[in-house]
């Protein structure tokens, strides 16, 4: 990439506070990784860093017709998923157990942070290294490592856990997304997912 001039900061959210996030905070040849657990710290770095954008790797959204007080229609996919599954892309549908608790932490998380004037966007480190042509994470973590600094993330420390290089991978999606390069998956009414610029493979 050419040279940044924005703050982005990446958040590879977990579905349980005692189980580490990863974030990465990248503004301009400054890149640092770590390892979150509470809201509380994430939204203390997130409001130290004032960034730009916050690319939150963690469904923002429900599925139409679902609702937070436990309604259960048979609808498991919002049309930014479906679109992300005719490109072959695989995810895991909403209503999955583990995905209803991430996607709950998710929306929460995002209403604080839009309450305090942040940008905050959807993404999906695993689909973006898939169309980035890179191995996911915890597949390939060196060759990861290796892709995301050729694209731009040259301060990356190797010793990144695969929290940290979703969590720059989620960076490398907002700062597309600034830049007006990002494609973007589904629509207002059922929410969307920020992805890389499709390329050929």
């Amino acid at each position: 990439m050419d040279k940044i001039r924005y703050c982005v900061f990446g958040l590879d959210l977990a579905g349980k506070p005692y189980r580490p996030s990863g974030g990465c905070v990248w503004q301009g040849s400054h890149i640092r990784t770590f390892l979150l657990y509470t809201d509380d710290e994430i939204m203390r770095y997130i409001e130290f860093y004032r960034p730009e954008v916050v690319a939150i790797d963690a469904p923002l959204s429900l599925p139409p017709g679902r609702q937070e007080n436990g309604d259960r229609p048979e609808t498991h996919f919002r049309e930014c998923d479906l679109a992300l599954r005719r490109r072959k892309i695989p995810l895991f549908p909403l209503t999955f157990g583990p995905m209803r608790e991430l996607t709950r932490r998710g929306v929460t998380l995002k209403k604080k942070l839009e309450q305090l004037g942040f940008q905050v966007i959807e993404v999906y480190p695993g689909g973006a290294q898939d169309i980035l042509g890179l191995p996911r994470a915890k597949k390939n973590r060196p060759a990861l490592l290796a892709g995301l600094v050729k694209l731009g993330l040259a301060g990356l420390s190797p010793h990144c856990s695969i929290h940290e290089l979703d969590a720059a991978t989620g960076a490398l999606v907002g700062m597309y997304f600034l830049k007006g390069e990002a494609d973007i998956y589904g629509d207002a009414t059922s929410g969307v997912i920020i992805m890389p610029p499709a390329r050929e493979r």
